[in-house]
């Protein structure tokens, strides 16, 4: 939660530049800030999605499921897996 909330002081921030008309390089700079931040969380919450659900429905025997699953998730993590979504 404390990384999601400086995100959105980042954005906040961000979104003064544009209303202040700052230079859009300037505010380039910052969005791409905001960008890596989220792929981050993105980062955090697929390990733990990995170490906590996916280990579970191991256990239990889902492993077909799981694996379609994870492979869905990971199409929303770029920043883990590539531009596309694409593993390796």
């Amino acid at each position: 939660m404390n990384r999601l909330k400086t995100i959105r002081g980042h954005l906040d921030a961000v979104m003064r530049m544009v209303d202040e008309e700052r230079y859009c390089p300037d505010i380039m700079k910052q969005v791409s800030a905001v960008q890596g931040s989220l792929e981050a969380v993105n980062r955090i919450l697929l390990q733990n999605h990995v170490e906590t659900c996916v280990l579970h429905a191991v256990e239990e025997g889902r492993s077909e499921q799981i694996v379609d699953e994870l492979m869905e998730t990971l199409r929303y993590a770029p920043g883990v897996t590539g531009p596309k979504g694409d593993i390796g």
